[in-house]
């Protein structure tokens, strides 16, 4: 690569690495380019950018923005997904994915924010339900103790209404 050219990498590597809210570290060694290219295609009609970098590259990308802990999850020739908005979902589409395909790729590890996840981590990111689904379940957990008190303060009025229902059935009878 000319000097230009790398200087051009660097720069846009920078800016994807200070754009992104989550970015995903993948061995593509012993994968096929056609299974990487229909890897690329997926994550990109999620609107999530994957490519292959180079190290030292990266490294000169990270010092620029400050993202310095990048490198930690560089090992060896590796492709990164860079995503700008959620941070499960680029794990459960790049997961789901290589599950899908059967693909012989590991994902190394992934950098969010400041904090760094290892592999495993990364997989149990991607098995967390959707983000409605955790509100909802949230929703349902508060509601919980308000049902509980409701019918703990309702039950001497449903005793009382029980108890005067009986006299007038007697009354009646």
């Amino acid at each position: 690569m000319l000097r230009e050219q790398k200087a051009k990498a660097v720069d846009k590597l920078a800016d994807k690495l200070s754009r992104s809210t989550i970015v995903i570290s993948t061995s593509y060694q012993g994968v096929a380019t056609k299974d990487v290219a229909g890897l690329r295609r997926t994550l990109t009609r999620e609107g999530i950018d994957y490519c292959v970098v180079k190290n030292t590259l990266t490294r000169l990308a990270a010092d620029k923005v400050g993202k310095r802990d990048v490198m930690n999850i560089i090992e060896g020739p590796v492709a990164l997904a860079f995503a700008y908005d959620d941070v499960i979902w680029p794990a459960k589409v790049l997961s789901k994915y290589i599950k899908a395909a059967s693909l012989n790729m590991r994902i190394g590890g992934a950098l969010v924010g400041d904090r760094l996840l290892g592999a495993d981590e990364v997989i149990g990111l991607a098995a967390l339900p959707s983000k409605e689904v955790l509100v909802s379940q949230l929703l349902q957990q508060l509601q919980v103790p308000i049902t509980g008190l409701h019918n703990v303060l309702s039950s001497p009025l449903r005793g009382l209404l029980n108890v005067l229902q009986a006299t007038k059935y007697k009354k009646d009878v």
